[in-house]
């Protein structure tokens, strides 16, 4: 930093130094060398423009009303034509400007624009005789209005960045929060809908049957056991989310839940008083980690309402991988209209919310609502993609 502070204070300097040089040491050249000369020293001023751009500006006023001021009268040409390209000198601050109007507060761009204006003004009003002094004087303004723009089209696509940057990471974090919510939501509404049945139960039969207390406990210790595990996996990995890499090598996450673990979910619901028959259809395959862990979600979701809701002893669950898509079927033969809220996740929660958000992700498609003969009905599709290699015929 210090090192390229040096620099800064160099530049400035040598461009000093160069104005010096054009005015006292060129005597002899025309107004236009000395313009063009005033504008080539300001590259020496980029150091100082990005550190300190207002004390940029001032140099380069300096520099430039210099060149103005010091320039011969009348050496070999007439007076016209020495003062025809004196005035180019200004093109640096106008330069400067721009950079001013881009980057600093909008107060000090007012000033330094004003500065700016009065100084260059001032200085073609004394030193530009006749028809020259019209002209340079629109030419000042127009090289003025063209900077000023630039730096003003370059602030304000630099805002919109900035903008855009800022929603894409709200949304992000939006998007984020609602999928910790759903997976929550998912993990421990299920399980603690049969630990409410298993209390129940074990409450109502703990004098009279107290084998039947015993297993109710069993079961509410063994879902209660997994449902920690569960939440611990979730907070640890949040955790690391920000610790890279070898944090999460030196404490390996447990695999997410799919479609293969339906039965020890169907297990678990039969141990809350439902029995889930489960069927599978079409070719079992290995799917991509976010459809094989939504559609688990919405089968673990759909059992829930079930055990919450249905006031049944069964429900059926129906998988088909097809070709093109992942067909996901819960049906019981319930309460259905008891349970109508919970499509609208008004009355009973976000359940069918969550299931809707997860499958619209997936660009999928989604229906849960009352069965015209009785009970309740949630079905899913979820698109795969085409495995590699399809579309090429072997002739």
């Amino acid at each position: 930093m210090t090192r390229t502070k040096a620099v800064a204070w160099a530049g400035g300097a040598s461009y000093l130094l160069m104005v010096g040089l054009l005015v006292g040491g060129a005597t002899r050249a025309s107004g236009t060398v000395h313009g063009v000369g005033s504008l080539l020293a300001v590259s020496l001023l980029v150091g100082v423009v990005r550190r300190m751009p207002l004390l940029a500006l001032a140099m380069a006023l300096f520099g430039s009303t210099a060149v103005v001021v010091g320039t011969p009268s009348s050496v070999h040409a007439e007076p016209a034509a020495s003062y025809q390209g004196q005035f180019l000198s200004y093109l640096a601050v106008d330069l400067v400007l721009g950079f001013i109007v881009a980057t600093c507060a909008r107060r000090a761009s007012i000033l330094a624009v004003a500065v700016s204006f009065a100084v260059q003004l001032l200085a073609i009003g004394v030193f530009a005789h006749g028809d020259n002094l019209t002209v340079n004087g629109v030419i000042a303004l127009l090289a003025m209005a063209a900077s000023c723009m630039t730096g003003l089209l370059s602030r304000e696509r630099r805002e919109h960045a900035v903008a855009l940057r800022s929603q894409e990471v709200a949304e992000a974090v939006t998007a984020e929060r609602l999928r910790i919510a759903r997976e929550l939501h998912d993990m421990v509404a299920h399980s603690i809908g049969i630990i409410a049945i298993q209390a129940g139960v074990g409450s109502r039969v703990i004098r009279t049957q107290p084998a039947e207390a015993r297993e109710a406990l069993r079961a509410i210790e063994a879902t209660s056991r997994d449902t920690l595990s569960g939440l611990r996996r979730t907070l640890v990995s949040l955790r690391q989310a920000n610790r890279g890499e070898a944090a999460s090598e030196q404490s390996p996450l447990a695999p997410s839940p799919g479609l293969a673990d339906v039965e020890r979910l169907a297990a678990a619901t039969a141990d809350a008083g439902v029995r889930v028959d489960v069927h599978r259809s079409g070719e079992q395959r290995a799917l991509p980690a976010d459809i094989d862990l939504s559609a688990y979600r919405i089968v673990q979701e759909a059992l829930t309402n079930v055990v919450r809701h249905a006031r049944t002893g069964r429900c059926r669950v129906a998988i088909d991988y097809g070709a093109e898509e992942l067909s996901v079927e819960v049906l019981d033969d319930g309460c259905g209209v008891v349970r109508k809220g919970s499509v609208t996740g008004s009355d009973h929660g976000f359940g069918i919310v969550g299931m809707r958000e997860r499958v619209n992700l997936l660009r999928g498609h989604l229906s849960a609502g009352p069965r015209p003969d009785g009970g309740f009905r949630v079905a899913a599709r979820l698109p795969l993609p085409a495995p590699v290699g399809v579309g090429v015929e072997d002739r």
